[in-house]
């Protein structure tokens, strides 16, 4: 079986549903599995957290929770750590430490990993990563509220934040077939981290079968498609028919990546009703989601799925920051997001669509949801998850979708 980690809540749906279309049958957990569930047939079990900005103890604490459980249920196999595909962290984590707590549980000598996603604009080459066309630290993430990144080199990243050395599998050795025997070779020379070349969904399938038997890799879901498929290798159980969600529906973003902005800025121009979270001008959460509420209670029947959000450009998000504090301004929203989902779902809302890691983690927290189906994908990446009972969700990366998806999972 195959265990996986993921740092945040919409990077676990990603890599649920990446190993779902390989035939990979996968359960998708919120946190530990409570005591007592029952569990379908499986091939894997992803356990989704919410550490990816949490204090760097207790990230690798709840990470480390994390592998025992899945190493005690079956996944003796393979461990893949799941972290995102821009490789948002701080000079201090909290990739590299869990990395380290990881592999030294795990006995890796060394890890592979990619947070290449060609399907998202991801590559990687020479140990540069690359977003669309040009080089990370020189994209939109270069002003991400929470881990700016300002470089593009993944091993100088992440020995900024780790014990130990990092290198690179070229892409000449993906594709000459020499995994391997390049990982031997760093694995010789003292490095533990092994960032490997792609630029196409060819190289991480290629990757993927020459680290089948790995006992921790780490990346973006486009790897853990890779190893999925290897496993399969065209004899893995088929998954069967995604189901469709239905009922009313409303969004709530709280992501300011480029892309939410964008997702955000198409519904308000397409006429659904918009609230926004102002946090300067109230900074009571539960003041907050009273105010949403009785907003919502107030719109016409037939206004179309609203839209709730505090993703703000990055100029606006800079002055609530210094007014607030980056922590104090977060918590703020989050609490408030989550108080909005309960009273939305009070009021017979069904379907939840929401916009960035952070605010996904808080509506599933605030809901109580342990966990759910995979469902049909409103765009790559982005499943429908049933819980066995509540709203179907819809979590967002903040990066993920084009332009009309908020729109369009919420019509």
């Amino acid at each position: 079986m195959i265990g996986a980690i993921a740092d945040d809540f919409t990077g676990a749906t990603d890599v649920a549903v990446a190993l779902r279309r390989r035939g990979i049958r996968t359960l998708l957990y919120f946190g530990l599995p409570p005591q007592g569930a029952e569990f379908p047939e499986h091939d894997a079990v992803v356990i989704a957290l919410k550490t990816r900005t949490a204090r760097k103890a207790d990230a690798v604490a709840r990470s480390l929770r994390a592998l025992r459980w899945l190493r005690a249920h079956g996944a003796a196999e393979q461990v893949y750590f799941k972290y995102c595909s821009t490789f948002d962290s701080t000079p201090e984590g909290n990739i590299g430490p869990v990395l380290d707590a990881l592999a030294d549980a795990l006995e890796a000598a060394v890890v592979p990993m990619t947070p290449s996603s060609p399907e998202h604009g991801r590559t990687q080459y020479n140990g540069y990563l690359f977003v669309g066309d040009v080089l990370l630290g020189e994209s939109h993430m270069r002003h991400h509220p929470l881990t700016p990144m300002t470089d593009s080199y993944l091993p100088r990243l992440l020995e900024a934040q780790s014990a130990y050395r990092s290198g690179v599998v070229t892409l000449p050795h993906v594709r000459g077939q020499a995994v391997e025997r390049r990982l031997a070779e760093l694995r010789e020379q003292g490095v533990r981290y092994a960032f490997v070349d792609a630029l196409e969904e060819e190289d991480l399938m290629t990757a993927g079968r020459a680290l089948a038997g790995a006992p921790l890799v780490a990346g973006a879901a486009g790897l853990a498609g890779g190893l999925a498929a290897a496993r399969a290798a065209g004899e893995g159980h088929g998954a069967e028919p995604a189901p469709e969600p239905s009922g009313p529906a409303a969004v709530l973003a709280g992501s300011c990546s480029a892309r939410t902005l964008e997702q955000v800025s198409v519904m308000i121009e397409a006429g659904r009703p918009a609230h926004r979270l102002d946090a300067l001008a109230d900074q009571d959460a539960d003041s907050l989601a009273r105010r949403a509420l009785a907003w919502y209670d107030a719109l016409d029947e037939d206004s179309g799925a609203p839209l709730i959000y505090s993703s703000l450009e990055p100029g606006k998000l800079r002055r609530v920051q210094q007014a607030l504090g980056v922590d104090r301004s977060a918590a703020i929203l989050e609490a408030a997001i989550g108080r909005i989902a309960r009273g939305l779902v009070e009021r017979g809302v069904t379907r939840l669509v929401t916009a960035g890691g952070e605010t996904s983690g808080a509506v599933v927290s605030a809901l109580g949801v342990p966990g759910g189906v995979i469902g049909a994908e409103a765009a790559r990446g982005v499943p429908w998850i049933f819980a066995p009972s509540g709203p179907a969700l819809l979590l967002k990366s903040g990066n993920f979708g084009e332009p009309d998806l908020l729109l369009e999972a919420s019509r």
